[in-house]
C-alpha cells in the first residue's frame, strides 16, 4: 500500500503551505518559496504522516458505524 499524499493547503495550523507541489512559507509580510532540500523532505514525511493519521481515523469512524460482529442485530 502506498502512503497517503499529502493534500494542498496549510500543514497542520502552521505557517507552512503546500501549493502546487512547492511548500511556502506563509507570513503576515508574504510568501517565501521553501527551497533547503532537508526541510521540505521533512515537511513532505510529516505532511505524509497526517495524511495517514487522517486515513485512519476515518477508517475508524466507518468501522464504528459498522454492525458489530459479535452483535449480529447490529445493537451496543
Amino acid at each position: 500500500m502506498s502512503a497517503p499524499t499529502p493534500r494542498q493547503g496549510r500543514l497542520a495550523h502552521s505557517p507552512v503551505v503546500l501549493r502546487g507541489g512547492q511548500w511556502w512559507l506563509d507570513g503576515g509580510a508574504g510568501s517565501v518559496p521553501a527551497s533547503d532540500p532537508a526541510f521540505t523532505a521533512v515537511l513532505d514525511n510529516f505532511a505524509q504522516a497526517m495524511a495517514a493519521a487522517d486515513q485512519a481515523v476515518v477508517h475508524l469512524l466507518i468501522r464504528q458505524g459498522e454492525p458489530s460482529a459479535a452483535d449480529p442485530g447490529g445493537r451496543r
